[in-house]
């Protein structure tokens, strides 16, 4: 792989994104146009959402960089143009902001003359994808989310745990086929031979139970209850609130409870009893 020189290449881009405030500066941003008039409703699809200024950028100087750095991976380039944008100043951004701002106004015009040419039937069906891309995005969040949080992995099928050993020995050159190829191994199996992988998935879902029950106490005790399952989240409640009414009996119990004579104080109480006696 080609070294990429960060100084280099910033250099570069520095004096790129200055020229645009050239004498030239009409003819530098012509290469911004096209990414704005990229609307049009010929396909029979919504028009596509606009660009932000930062991927405004991204798109335009990307080719320059693949150029100049043929070896380099592409999410490399994408992370450097990323340190890259956060390195300019408001002046240098100002172009790309522009773009982005004027291209937003012409997908709202776009949207505006896509949503007219609908029919009733087709408006209800765009809205029920957008609701579904919605969901889509709330459910990959949401898994990013429990992920960081360190959730256990559910338990393994039997022909999830085989099929994980043998995925790379199997028969065929994509995905479809080696699972295909699984799929035919594992139906001509004996119940002998599954035994062993029914035996491993039982062992993890012993594993899954056990973590999934200290994770979730865990959630309660941060505040995170939502991320519990209902009927586990009313028992874990349950058990606190007895716990805590063990403990509060306790308390009770000793702070009612009479202080024991010292010797001292026995020996007084006896010495006034005779005295009395006389």
């Amino acid at each position: 792989m080609a070294p990429f020189s960060l100084m280099s290449v910033g250099a570069n881009l520095l004096v790129k994104s200055l020229s645009l405030f050239s004498s030239a500066s009409v003819v530098r941003c012509s290469c911004v146009a096209p990414v704005i008039k990229s609307f049009s409703t010929s396909t029979g699809g919504p028009p596509k959402r606009p660009l932000t200024a930062y991927m405004t950028y991204v798109k335009e100087m990307h080719p320059t960089i693949s150029r100049q750095n043929p070896g380099v991976k592409n999410v490399d380039i994408v992370r450097k143009l990323a340190q890259q944008w956060k390195m300019l100043t408001p002046e240098q951004k100002q172009p790309f902001q522009v773009a982005s701002s004027t291209s937003r106004e012409e997908y709202k015009l776009a949207l505006e003359k896509y949503k007219a040419q609908l029919t009733p039937a087709e408006t209800a069906a765009l809205a029920v994808e957008k609701r579904q891309k919605v969901a889509k995005r709330k459910a990959i969040r949401r898994k990013k989310e429990l992920n960081s949080l360190g959730k256990p992995k559910r338990p393994r099928s039997a022909f999830n745990i085989f099929m994980s050993e043998h995925f790379e020995e199997a028969k065929g050159t994509n995905m479809q086929t080696k699972m295909k190829s699984l799929r035919d191994d594992w139906e001509r199996f004996s119940a002998t031979q599954k035994q062993m992988y029914i035996q491993l998935a039982e062992d993890d879902k012993v594993r899954y139970k056990n973590e999934i029950k200290s994770w979730e106490e865990h959630m309660v005790e941060i505040g995170r209850e939502d991320l519990v399952r209902r009927k586990e989240r009313r028992a874990i409640k349950a058990k606190t609130t007895k716990d805590t009414k063990k403990k509060s009996k306790v308390t009770v119990l000793k702070a009612k409870s009479p202080k024991k004579k010292t010797g001292t104080a026995v020996k007084k109480t006896v010495k006034t009893a005779k005295s009395t006696k006389k």
